[in-house]
């Protein structure tokens, strides 16, 4: 049963990880494209940064937990799930639509707040943008309860090429256009950079909405308000829990330019939010866990077999997420080209950014503990302590040390979370994680990273080979300690190439 719940989890991993990283990497087209087309002494990627935080920190407020809800509940057996699902989507629309019309009314307060008195369609434009993707967000739950993996990541492929294809004709082709047809682009401005990546994000997230017609049309809108009160009461801790967990990542990038004030302000953060790109590979690696993981956890309840596959989970997880780690820190000489060369100093923040981002996965993966007994209010306490140390060390150090104390403080804010969550956790739900060879791949894994750093004075062809024999002998640890899982995998492989031959 575990074998084939394990089968099931890689085989939607594969689905969802490769819509993702495909995706995410695909996406990065752009950083180069923002960073070689806005100068980082603008301060123009600061703000872009910047308000992107605020439209993370908001879809988490828009939709307060509910794709979570929506799994507990629709795989409760007394429940039909598809009035659990007209229920979620209802509630969050409401909230969304209302969310719209208040920024709208108040537009001129909160941009003056937000010190975007100069260009308040910047927030209108995303207001609309966090309420769509709230929207959407209960509509691609749907499709992971449902399996339609392929539908999932099929839409969210197409917003991906739709975004960069939009971005790669108002930023390369219209300039020579405007030049060289000027009555053909009188809507295109030079100097309206950042304005035209937020409405290029509102085309794109509103056209994905189409493909959910299907969907949409075999729906009874409505909500069971019986059903909302318990809904409600199930998923105000996971609002506090996922706020608590979106200001450890955006916290920093949010509070920056206060503590920073200016030009300088937005110039620092352009080039941390350039940099920090390089290490979101652990954010599209967890994400597409996410995605498959959840599920299958909830379906599986906290049966022994079912904490056992955690276990499991987590040891795979944290082996090839330090592999991941060791890769980029390798390759970094190479991976730098992503961002133009005003951006590069900034890249002395990416190991501790990765390894914060790992810290954060598996505090995600040890969070089912009070998801599954109903004490998710444990969830919010443990990150709000995170989120007041990241805010804290952010405080304290930022003016001083600018940048490099925001990547600090998320190592800080998730480094407490876990290790609360792990403690905590095994009090009340225990599940039997592998330590012993975890904390062993963690140790190797600081030891060649210590010795990738030491290779920093060599010329930039003998440190990358270098760093590839150092990066190999992580990858031979591995196979080596897990080589019953390696044989399997061989001797599938064969088999099914005895298959094809025959």
């Amino acid at each position: 049963m575990a074998n084939n719940s394990l089968k099931r989890l890689l085989s939607d991993s594969v689905i969802y990880g490769l819509s993702s990283i495909v995706g995410r990497f695909l996406n990065y087209l752009l950083v180069p494209l923002y960073t070689y087309k806005i100068a980082a002494s603008s301060g123009g990627y600061g703000v872009v940064t910047n308000i992107y935080a605020y439209t993370a920190l908001m879809l988490v407020l828009l939709t307060f937990g509910m794709e979570t809800t929506f799994f507990y509940f629709a795989n409760k057996k007394e429940l039909e799930a598809r009035r659990v699902f007209s229920t979620a989507l209802s509630a969050v629309g409401v909230v969304a639509a209302l969310f719209v019309a208040l920024v709208f009314v108040f537009i001129n307060p909160i941009s003056g707040l937000l010190d975007y008195a100069d260009h308040p369609e910047y927030i209108e434009i995303m207001a609309c943008v966090v309420a769509i993707d709230a929207f959407q967000a209960i509509l691609f739950a749907q499709l992971r309860f449902a399996g339609r993996a392929w539908k999932f990541a099929f839409l969210k492929l197409l917003f991906i090429f739709c975004n960069i294809g939009m971005n790669l004709f108002v930023f390369l082709v219209a300039p020579a256009l405007a030049e060289s047809h000027p009555s053909m682009m009188g809507w295109y401005r030079a100097d309206y950079q950042v304005g035209y990546v937020f409405a290029i994000n509102l085309i794109c997230t509103a056209s994905i909405t189409l493909g959910f017609i299907p969907e949409l049309r075999n729906l009874r809108f409505g909500i069971d308000f019986a059903l909302l009160k318990q809904m409600l009461r199930y998923t105000w801790p996971l609002l506090l829990l996922g706020l608590m967990g979106i200001l450890n990542q955006v916290a920093d990038k949010i509070c920056f330019r206060f503590l920073v004030p200016g030009q300088e302000g937005d110039v620092q953060l352009g080039i941390y939010g350039a940099c920090v790109k390089i290490a979101m590979i652990m954010a599209m690696i967890t994400q597409a866990f996410r995605y498959a993981y959840e599920p299958f956890v909830f379906a599986g309840g906290s049966g022994k077999e079912s904490k056992e596959s955690q276990a499991l989970v987590m040891k795979y997880f944290i082996m090839f997420t330090l592999l991941a780690f060791l890769a980029v820190v390798a390759y970094m000489d190479i991976l730098r080209y992503i961002i133009k060369s005003d951006y590069w100093e900034g890249l002395r923040a990416v190991p501790i950014v990765m390894m914060a981002e790992i810290f954060m996965g598996i505090y995600f993966n040890l969070s089912f503990w009070y998801k599954l007994i109903g004490k998710t209010w444990w969830g919010a306490v443990m990150s709000a302590i995170g989120c007041v140390t990241l805010i804290a060390v952010n405080i304290i150090f930022v003016p001083k040390y600018g940048y490099m104390a925001c990547a600090w403080g998320g190592f800080a804010g998730y480094g407490v979370s876990m290790v609360l969550s792990y403690f905590i956790g095994q009090r009340h739900n225990p599940v039997p994680y592998k330590l012993k060879p975890i904390l062993g791949y963690f140790v190797a894994a600081m030891l060649l990273f210590a010795a990738m750093k030491l290779m920093s004075p060599l010329p930039t062809a003998w440190r990358l080979v270098a760093n590839t024999v150092l990066l190999m002998l992580f990858a031979v640890l591995i196979a080596y300690n897990e080589r019953t899982l390696v044989g399997k995998l061989a001797n599938r492989l064969k088999r099914r190439a005895n298959g094809i031959a025959q």
